[in-house]
């Protein structure tokens, strides 16, 4: 059982104690155990229902109780984002974090990164499209993740995104996704990729990343 508590990690303040100390590393855990992927299954789907419920009254009512049962039940364990299991699951897709847009991503032989992407009720914009923010976020996880893997800078963040739309985006659908670094000059790190439906282009995404200085928040 976790010993932290909100009292004691000041979770909600917006600062932490290692504000100013560069990236928290991503460093492997099991923290959360074997259900813990079952557990974010579980808040991504139930997110997808609320985004999509039209039920009675009652039900609505019932299922407010029951999620305030779970946010207490959950709420003495909160930790800071140095603690937490979520983003350092390495075992489960988005290495359990719940915010991105769902991703399975590995590097190729010919040094990219490819993978498939599917994005969820959640995330509907309007007409059975992912909405367009959603499709930027997951440009920004997926350029992010690609500016990490294939230059080995250990923190970076994103100067800038360009979002390139072309097409809608279905929700529901097995999408494939495709990024490169285009190049590197001192701390710059120059990404590209694409969001595809078979051989149609969705998106397109050009960035920018810094890498940081020790230190560096």
């Amino acid at each position: 059982m976790s010993t932290n508590s909100a009292a004691d990690t000041h979770v909600g303040s917006g600062r932490d104690a290692r504000v100013g100390g560069g990236f928290n590393p991503p460093k492997p855990t099991d923290r959360g155990g074997p259900d813990y992927g079952r557990f974010v299954e579980a808040v991504r789907t139930l997110q997808d229902h609320a985004r999509a419920a039209d039920a009675p009254d009652e039900v609505i009512t019932q299922a407010a109780d029951l999620i305030e049962k779970a946010s207490a039940l959950l709420a003495p364990f909160d930790a800071d984002e140095w603690s937490s299991p979520s983003g350092r699951r390495m075992d489960l897709p988005n290495r359990g974090n719940i915010l991105s847009p769902p991703v399975d991503l590995h590097v190729t032989e010919d040094g990219r990164v490819r993978g498939t992407a599917r994005f969820r009720r959640y995330h509907l914009g309007r007409n059975g499209a992912a909405h367009g923010g959603a499709v930027a976020h997951l440009f920004d996880s997926l350029l992010g993740f690609t500016a990490f893997k294939l230059s080995g800078s250990k923190a970076q963040r994103t100067a800038f995104l360009h979002v390139d739309y072309r097409k809608i985006a279905l929700i529901g659908a097995e999408l494939q996704v495709d990024a490169v670094i285009d190049d590197i000059v001192d701390r710059k790190i120059f990404v590209s990729g694409r969001l595809l439906d078979g051989d149609q282009v969705l998106a397109e995404a050009h960035s920018l990343f810094v890498k940081l200085k020790p230190g560096q928040p």
